[in-house]
């Protein structure tokens, strides 16, 4: 059964994630983990817990959320996994943190294996369906766990909001497209457990989101 950590980190306020079971084997995704005191709090919650981090996940490149990949690389020894369609989004870090003003963060590991949409994370007893979920970035993916009912959704649905579409590689009818056939074909009852905000549920979403109300 999967325990799910959420760490908010960086200027970004940026949602982290430390997926683990009872074996106390666990994952990482999106570590957006920016200064030492950060490092440190993650390191801190993995090493009291006595968790053995097996895979490093990106949800999609967006600087923000790969700002903690060599922190976790190195630390861990666990490669970067994204979508192929998004290592162009991890190659415009540089840029990306000039046009925010971000100084002093540590470049990310290329990819060492690329997730594939229709594909499962396996952990023990547990698997998380990886779904394609483009607009917000090209090769977004969202981790979906059809027995305990919730999405780690990275920036494509939000508390009331959606992912911003006016980045690189972003589109409105394109996103709202992920969000119709992706995640609003789930329960009400899964909780979604986004990249930045508070948890929120699809049925919570397919009612009162106006994105939804008005594209879907």
């Amino acid at each position: 059964m999967w325990t799910i950590k959420k760490f908010v980190f960086s200027p970004f306020s940026e949602n982290t994630y430390v997926l683990y079971n009872e074996n106390k084997d666990a994952i990482v995704v999106d570590p957006g983990c920016f200064t030492p005191e950060e490092e440190q709090a993650l390191v801190h919650f993995i090493s009291s817990n006595n968790l053995t981090i097996k895979r490093l996940l990106n949800t999609h490149a967006h600087l923000d959320h790969v700002f903690g990949n060599d922190f976790v690389n190195k630390t861990y020894g666990v490669g970067v996994e994204m979508h192929e369609k998004d290592v162009v989004t991890l190659h415009r870090m540089p840029v990306a943190a000039e046009m925010w003003g971000i100084k002093g963060y540590k470049t990310s590991p290329e990819p060492v294996n690329f997730l594939k949409e229709g594909e499962k994370i396996v952990l023990g007893n547990d698997e998380l369906d990886i779904v394609f979920v483009p607009g917000h970035a090209p090769g977004h993916v969202a981790f979906i766990s059809q027995t305990q009912k919730f999405v780690i959704g990275g920036d494509v649905l939000f508390e009331g909001s959606i992912g911003r579409v006016d980045l690189p590689g972003g589109s409105l009818e394109v996103l709202m497209r992920s969000i119709l056939t992706e995640f609003l074909v789930l329960d009400d009852d899964f909780v979604v457990y986004s990249g930045h905000g508070n948890e929120t549920t699809i049925g919570k979403e397919r009612n009162t989101n106006p994105f939804i109300l008005e594209y879907c």
